[in-house]
C-alpha cells in the first residue's frame, strides 16, 4: 500500500445533508443521509457526478453528498460544502468496501511514517458501482499537517 501526499490544492463543491454520528456509528449515518440525498435528487432530474462523497469531521459530524453537474435548485433543500485542502493523503482502495477501515487504518499508519499528522476532514469518494466486488474503487482522503 502506498499513500501519497499531495502538495498542491485540493477543492470540492459538494451537495448534500449533514448530521451527526450517534454512538460514533459513521457509516450509518452516512448510509442514511445519502439515502435521504438520493431519494431528492433523482425525482427532481438534478444532474450529478454520480458519486457518494463521505466527509468526515469533528464533533462527530458526517456529511454525505454528491458533485453537482448543475447548479442545484434553491428550493431543494440541500446543504452545500466546499471542502478545500491546502495537502492532504492520498490512496486508491480498489476492492470491497468492507475493507475500507483496513485501508484507512493502514493509511494512516503510513501517514505516520512519513512525519504527517492526519487531520480532519477525512474524506471517501466512492466510484461508480460494479457488480464484481474486487473492483470497486474508493479514494481515500485525509487532511495531514
Amino acid at each position: 500500500m502506498t499513500t501519497e501526499v499531495i502538495e498542491h490544492p485540493l477543492t470540492l463543491e459538494v451537495y448534500g445533508f449533514s448530521g451527526v454520528a450517534l454512538d460514533k456509528d459513521y457509516a450509518g449515518m452516512a448510509f442514511q443521509l445519502s439515502g435521504k440525498m438520493w431519494n431528492l435528487l433523482k425525482p427532481l432530474g438534478i444532474k450529478n457526478k454520480g458519486r457518494n462523497i463521505w466527509v468526515y469531521e469533528d464533533g462527530d459530524q458526517v456529511f454525505a453528498g454528491v458533485e453537482l453537474d448543475q447548479i442545484a435548485p434553491t428550493q431543494s433543500g440541500l446543504e452545500h460544502k466546499t471542502i478545500s485542502l491546502p495537502r492532504y493523503a492520498y490512496y486508491k482502495h480498489v476492492g470491497p468496501y468492507g475493507l475500507i477501515a483496513h485501508a484507512g487504518g493502514k493509511m494512516q499508519d503510513e501517514i505516520k511514517l512519513n512525519g504527517y499528522v492526519q487531520a480532519l476532514p477525512y474524506i471517501e469518494i466512492y466510484g461508480h458501482w460494479v457488480n464484481d466486488e474486487s473492483q470497486l474503487e474508493t479514494e481515500l482522503i485525509s487532511a495531514i499537517r
